[in-house]
């Protein structure tokens, strides 16, 4: 039997409300083949469970591993040719971005992810190449590194059959190009667009693939409403009503995806939603930046989770999410950092921090702004409760599975912190990547001593390198040379598409009708 005693100067077991959290001093965490035995002081944990290897120190803080509640990519899109253009319009330039070796772009982003505190990571991988063969490798070769580098993930495919470059009918927006244009996309867009039956068929072929992976779960993801016609939308419900699995969708990430919401069906996009079956506390809504007050009564009435992404909001224009209203009707909300962050890149130390800074609205009320312990539950319990895993991570309880994090306390605390500064709040607005030096997954060290045990990082990016530094190859020269033409087509389309007189804030700090 494999037994580990976890010890910190600070033990964070978990979040109780948004004020307070369960915290043990000189505490420890006793880890027995996977899974968190017990939790309470080191001394009396020490006396019972003498022959316990111990990990940790005083000079620790012992916390639930993170989880990224929504992801994409391992090169960012910034890297791959794609600047911060509003969503719309960075759609298009995405068309440009080089063919990447999925395994190898796993691994880049699942290093930067683990030395901020993630132990687990929901992935949302979108628009792998039919037929379905190639679908079941590509997926395949992204879960293989998880698999070798020993992080937790909850896996979905976005579900994508139409509308795939704006949002219209891919066959109207071909027409609106010139013709010599247009055949040249066409075929580019008819390469993205899988079968609809492929992606259930690659959905029950990555469930019964990784049925015994303790590590892996599947879930259903339809990309957004846009991207998924009435058909789709009722095969995941199906789906999901079948297996339990949850499922992730982005909605209402612009005002534009608001205005199309309403020219498809004439109501709003969580209404149609609602009426798909979709919404109740398995699914989960990525973004949700323009729900009105009322969508954010019904998400909270039917437990729906949403996942706040605050940087990829920040840089692709798509607006200020209403967090703070969210939180006062009692959403659960969870962390994403989507395809990257703030500084481009996988740091949830940092998302954290900018969630907790980003909604601080001016006034005197405490209640009505983020607090440290709201932010930590995000990034933990309430970023659990969206993947596959549920309650069984995001926590450091008796029966949860042993994902945590030692951090440097030294980091936190030196040269100085005043003893009336709870260690909480140091955590949320002061902890640096430079401080987690060990994570350890289903009681596994994955990383110790700010080395990973089970991949050579320096490697794997040496060969990241070389692979991206080749020329492009002609068909990726090819869609380079479509995204430029397009773009402006594409900026053309969305001049007129919102409703006259739609405001256009600069600074959005509570939900709009």
């Amino acid at each position: 039997m494999n037994t580990t005693l976890v010890r910190g100067r600070w033990v964070i077991c978990r979040v109780l409300d948004r004020d307070s959290a369960e915290i043990i001093q000189d505490g420890a965490v006793l880890v027995r083949d996977g899974t968190v035995a017990e939790v309470g002081g080191f001394e009396e944990l020490r006396r019972r469970h003498p022959a316990a290897e111990v990990l940790g120190s005083p000079g620790h803080v012992v916390m639930p591993g993170f989880v990224n509640a929504h992801h994409h990519v391992g090169l960012t899109p910034l890297q791959l040719g794609s600047p911060d253009l509003p969503l719309e319009l960075w759609f298009g330039s995405r068309l440009a971005a080089r063919s990447v070796d999925l395994y190898l772009d796993t691994l880049y982003s699942a290093f930067e992810m683990i030395e901020s505190g993630v132990t687990t990571v929901q992935h949302l991988q979108g628009r792998l190449p039919p037929p379905l063969s190639s679908m079941l490798a590509g997926a395949g070769d992204t879960l293989r590194a998880y698999q070798d580098i020993g992080m937790r993930v909850s896996y979905a495919h976005t579900i994508r059959d139409q509308n795939l470059l704006v949002y219209e009918a891919d066959q109207d927006f071909l027409a609106r190009l010139p013709p010599d244009l247009a055949r040249e996309l066409a075929p580019m867009l008819a390469r993205q667009l899988a079968p609809l039956e492929d992606h259930f068929a690659l959905f029950d072929g990555l469930r019964a693939h990784f049925a015994t992976d303790p590590r892996i779960a599947i879930q259903m993801s339809p990309a957004n409403l846009h991207w998924c016609s009435d058909a789709a939308l009722e095969r995941v419900r199906q789906t999901c009503e079948a297996t339990g699995v949850p499922l992730h969708i982005h909605l209402l990430e612009t005002q534009y995806q608001k205005a199309y919401a309403h020219k498809r069906a004439g109501v709003g996009a969580l209404a149609q939603l609602d009426r798909a079956g979709l919404l109740g506390p398995l699914c989960t809504l990525g973004h949700g930046v323009w729900l009105t007050e009322a969508e954010v009564e019904r998400v909270a009435e039917t437990g729906t989770r949403i996942c706040h992404n605050c940087s990829s909001n920040l840089r692709l224009r798509s607006g200020v999410a209403s967090l703070n209203h969210w939180e006062k009707r009692g959403v659960r909300v969870a962390i994403g950092i989507d395809e990257a962050g703030l500084n481009d890149d996988r740091d949830m130390l940092l998302e954290m921090r900018l969630v907790l800074r980003q909604h601080r609205t001016p006034g005197m009320d405490p209640a009505d702004v983020p607090t440290p312990a709201q932010v930590f539950r995000m990034a933990t319990e309430h970023g659990a409760a969206t993947t596959g895993f549920g309650e069984s991570i995001g926590r450091l309880v008796p029966g949860a599975r042993a994902d945590l994090v030692l951090l440097d306390w030294r980091q936190l605390a030196y040269p100085f912190l005043d003893e009336d500064t709870d260690v909480l709040s140091a955590v949320v607005q002061r902890a640096k990547t430079g401080g987690v030096e060990t994570v350890m997954v289903q009681g596994e060290v994955i990383y110790r001593d700010r080395r990973f045990t089970r991949v050579d990082k320096d490697a794997a990016l040496a060969e990241l390198a070389a692979r991206m530094g080749r020329p492009r190859t002609p068909e990726e020269e090819a869609r380079r040379g479509v995204a430029r033409r397009v773009a402006p087509f594409i900026r053309d389309f969305y001049r007129d598409y919102l409703p006259e007189g739609t405001p256009r804030p600069f600074y959005v700090t509570s939900a709009r009708d």
